[in-house]
């Protein structure tokens, strides 16, 4: 892969979000072996692991990181995930995976996810995770009722994120 190419194609995925201005980078990754099928593919399964990490990470980009909600007693349980794939990922292929908030109400949490690869910008797969927010206890939160800060970030997010 040209690190060239890499760069400005990671710049172009970069999104921004059009009501605060914030900046968010893409997760880049690498696909690893031990992460191969037999087909000498990426085994399905990987890919909602890959969701996981993005999610995780653009969390954590706009301040909201998974130890400081567990610090303030919030869980983020998966609720349902889908994934759709369009074209494998071979071992040592790097891609760039774009999550983005379609749906946010205050107590559930829907991200969209693209991954596509660093080098053409070609999309592999897509897919969507469902959560709900709880406490310790497993009870639903209403984060705009109980946590305004937290609520007002995450819906700013919501479908206001655009690459380039």
């Amino acid at each position: 892969m040209n690190n060239e190419l890499l760069e400005k194609n990671f710049k172009e995925a970069i999104s921004h979000n059009i009501v605060t201005g914030e900046v968010i980078k893409p997760y880049l990754r690498q696909a690893m072996y031990y992460e191969t099928d037999q087909m000498a593919i990426i085994h399905h399964s990987n890919y909602i692991r890959w969701f996981e990490e993005s999610r995780i990470d653009f969390l954590k980009q706009i301040g909201l990181g998974y130890d400081t909600l567990e610090a303030k007693g919030i869980l983020i349980p998966v609720l349902g995930v889908s994934c759709e794939y369009r074209s494998s990922v071979k071992f040592n292929e790097k891609v760039l995976i774009l999550p983005k908030v379609i749906f946010f109400n205050g107590i559930k949490l829907t991200i969209q996810y693209k991954v596509l690869d660093a080098d053409s910008l070609t999309l592999k797969t897509s897919g969507e995770s469902e959560h709900c927010f709880v406490n310790k206890d497993f009870k639903p939160i209403n984060m705009k009722k109980n946590y305004k800060e937290i609520y007002d970030t995450l819906n700013s997010w919501v479908n206001s994120n655009q690459a380039g």
